[in-house]
This record gives structure tokens, C-alpha cells and sequence, in this order.
């Protein structure tokens, strides 16, 4: 049985995803109050988070609102669950924005994009040039 905190993330997040089925969220009660884990389909993980992680923001933003009516305090865990760095996008209400994302770096990443490869050769080339 869903809480009303794990409905309500869960109606956003399905409106927001393209994979709504895929949509998982876990409820865990705690010393530190209510850990809520999402977890979405990893075409939808950038969807969820949003540039700069203002969609993810947004979110514990509107959990605070409702822990402030409930007397409960929320945390939102986003789960990156593609298999590739292991990443897990999370953030307390007292930690800054920069330590919300935790990477993991086992294993280099070979597979840059052909405009990622085009834009560092005219990078390189640009430290060339004396100015």
C-alpha cells in the first residue's frame, strides 16, 4: 500500500517521464525522517533531474512543502540504474547543491561523442594560438 508522499511523487514523475510504467518509487523511515527512492527508466533519468537538477530540486522543494503539512522530513533519492557509472543523485536539505551527485570513476569512459571529440580538437586548437 502507497502513502499519500509516495503518490504524489509518483503522479509528477509519471506525468513528466516518457516510460511512466517503469516508474518505482521506495519508502524508507528513518533516524533522519522519510527516504523516498526513485528509480525510472534511464532514458527518463535526465527528464527527472533536469538541467542543472532544477526537476529534481523542484521536487524535494514540493516534499518539504508537504513534510512541513505532515510534520515528517523528506528525502528524495534518484536512482541512476543504467549500469554505467552507478551514479545515485540524492541531496539533504543541509548539504550544498555540488555534493548532491555521487560518480562512481572505475572505469573510464571511451565512448565520447563525435561532437564531444570535435569540440576538444578546436579547444586544443584554440590553446594553440598566441594571443
Amino acid at each position: 500500500m502507497s502513502t499519500i508522499d509516495q503518490q504524489f511523487i509518483e503522479y509528477i514523475v509519471k506525468s513528466v517521464v516518457g516510460h511512466p510504467d517503469d516508474v518505482v518509487i521506495e519508502r524508507i523511515i528513518d533516524e533522519k525522517g522519510v527516504l523516498l527512492t526513485l528509480t525510472v527508466n534511464p532514458e527518463d533519468l535526465g527528464r527527472v533531474i533536469g538541467k542543472r537538477g532544477v526537476t529534481a530540486q523542484s521536487l524535494r522543494t514540493l516534499l518539504r512543502a508537504l513534510g512541513t503539512k505532515n510534520d515528517a522530513r523528506y528525502n528524495l533519492k534518484i536512482v541512476n540504474n543504467d549500469g554505467q557509472t552507478g551514479a545515485t543523485y540524492s541531496s539533504d536539505e543541509s548539504a550544498p547543491a555540488e555534493a548532491a551527485v555521487e560518480t562512481s570513476t572505475e572505469e573510464p569512459v571511451d565512448n565520447a561523442s563525435d561532437y564531444t571529440k570535435k569540440t576538444r580538437k578546436e579547444l586544443a586548437e584554440l590553446d594553440d594560438l598566441d594571443i
